[in-house]
């Protein structure tokens, strides 16, 4: 078996268990803010850790951190925290697989804005796999029980911030590979490294000081749910570190294509661990949705 498929299974693995994580904690103590806060806050001191120890061992040098660089991930940055804030926040409005499935949507918002940013061009085929992407979000736009025409639902709670997360998480993704070419041609994995240390450490002083400066009782929230928010922490960085050796190792297509099995595992989680009813119709718009993603990656 070629390295890739496991390590990209481990990243989806890891992001499911993550978002889970995530979940039980707004749904206790934490505002969809600290639940995002906590996922930097555990991971921050674990990533420079590991930098500090690859340094030596590896011989490789931290390359010289350009001005562009750091606007690239400071833009990535502020991108995925807002993403994240979104996802957590859809926690609250539908359940957990529906939720992950409305984050899928970067992919396809990620070929939206390659095109309208950069001028890449969509092929027919993945042009098809979009407008099947949009059925299966007005699919999942309904509430459950809802009344009245579809594109009255696409205004609602729910509907705005699974799209808005995909929109938030499209940008973080350009951004942090136009971050990470900016570190030449050092080894693929020390510079996802150094990318993912540079982006973690901006995200949670960042989200410190707001949070100290506009909601301290959340900060104490945080560390009083520190024995789950660790593994957010932990599990986070797992995570990303996986998707980005994945990406060094095979065409991001076919890594993309795998990593849908998340959707997989979120529905598990949604029926065995919390205990949530997922409707036919959200069946229904998780399939399509998964269906459009893999036609796109595989199109592109």
């Amino acid at each position: 078996m070629s390295l890739w498929i496991p390590v990209t299974l481990a990243a989806a693995t890891f992001q499911t268990v993550r978002f889970m994580l995530q979940k039980s904690l707004s749904s206790v103590k934490l505002s969809a803010t600290g639940a995002t806060f906590a996922r930097f806050a555990y991971s921050a001191p674990v990533v420079l850790l590991g930098l500090a120890v690859a340094v030596p061992v590896s011989g490789l040098q931290v390359p010289t951190l350009s001005p562009l660089f750091w606007l690239f991930s400071v833009i990535g940055g502020l991108s995925q925290i807002l993403a994240t804030i979104c996802v957590v926040a859809l926690f609250k409005q539908r359940n957990f697989a529906v939720g992950i499935t409305f984050k899928k949507t970067e992919v396809i918002q990620t070929a939206i804005v390659g095109f309208l940013v950069l001028g890449d061009r969509v092929s027919a085929g993945a042009f098809a796999a979009i407008l099947l992407g949009l059925l299966a979000v007005l699919l999942l736009s309904k509430t459950p029980g809802g009344s009245g025409a579809w594109w009255r639902h696409l205004t609602n709670r729910a509907s705005q911030l699974g799209l808005g997360s995909g929109v938030l998480f499209a940008f973080s993704a350009v951004s942090y590979r136009g971050a990470s070419l900016q570190l030449g041609d050092t080894d693929a994995w020390f510079r996802a490294l150094v990318t993912l240390a540079a982006v973690v450490t901006f995200q949670f002083l960042s989200m410190a000081v707001w949070l100290l400066w506009r909601d301290r009782v959340e900060l104490r929230a945080v560390w009083e749910t520190r024995r789950t928010g660790v593994f957010v922490g932990l599990t986070s960085l797992g995570g990303s570190f996986c998707w980005f050796w994945a990406f060094s190792l095979q065409n991001a297509a076919y890594v993309k294509a795998l990593g849908q099995v998340e959707l997989i595992l979120s529905l598990m989680a949604s029926i065995l661990v919390f205990r949530e009813t997922v409707t036919r119709r959200e069946i229904s718009g998780m399939v399509l949705l998964g269906l459009s993603i893999l036609i796109l990656v595989i199109a592109i």
